[in-house]
């Protein structure tokens, strides 16, 4: 199973982001807009794995504590538009046990730096236009989740499947 550990957002967030890409869309960029009911911020991608339970004993073995995310900025990644997010110290000591105790249990994971954000369009046709502005948002994070990613009917699901509050 293909597995990444996430921060999922409440349908208030959800209507932010996708009031921004319709107005991406509006602004003539086209590309492959993310599915609304996947939208989500990574922190640490896993890949396929045999089984998810040693991914969530190593998240279970991390303190968690809930902390603020706020929504701030229009970003690329070359063809990838995201919308930026600031963190406190809660999420980068969350993560960065999370990642010593995937170390510790011999869970191989993909080592990017955490640079938090969401991705609206992949393959966009063009960078973001200067006049789509994300509205500044703050929000409660209350879980992290480890989510399964699948295909179902030539389309990528994604599914929480545990999560340490």
């Amino acid at each position: 199973m293909r597995l990444f550990v996430a921060v999922t957002f409440p349908e208030s967030v959800r209507k932010l982001l996708i009031n921004t890409m319709h107005e991406l869309k509006s602004k003539g960029v086209s590309g492959n807009y993310s599915a609304v009911q996947n939208l989500h911020m990574t922190l640490v991608f896993i890949g396929e794995v045999p089984s998810s339970e040693p991914v969530k004993r190593a998240m279970e073995a991390v303190p968690f504590s809930p902390f603020r995310l706020t929504l701030t900025e229009m970003g690329s990644f070359g063809d990838i538009l995201w919308a930026g997010l600031k963190s406190g110290q809660k999420l980068k000591e969350f993560n960065q046990g999370l990642r010593k105790k995937l170390d510790e249990a011999g869970i191989p994971y993909d080592r990017k730096d955490l640079v938090p954000h969401i991705t609206l369009v992949k393959k966009a046709s063009r960078s973001c236009p200067p006049e789509v502005k994300l509205p500044r948002t703050e929000l409660m994070v209350e879980k992290i989740s480890l989510m399964k990613s699948e295909q179902k009917d030539g389309r990528t699901v994604y599914t929480e499947i545990f999560s340490v509050r």
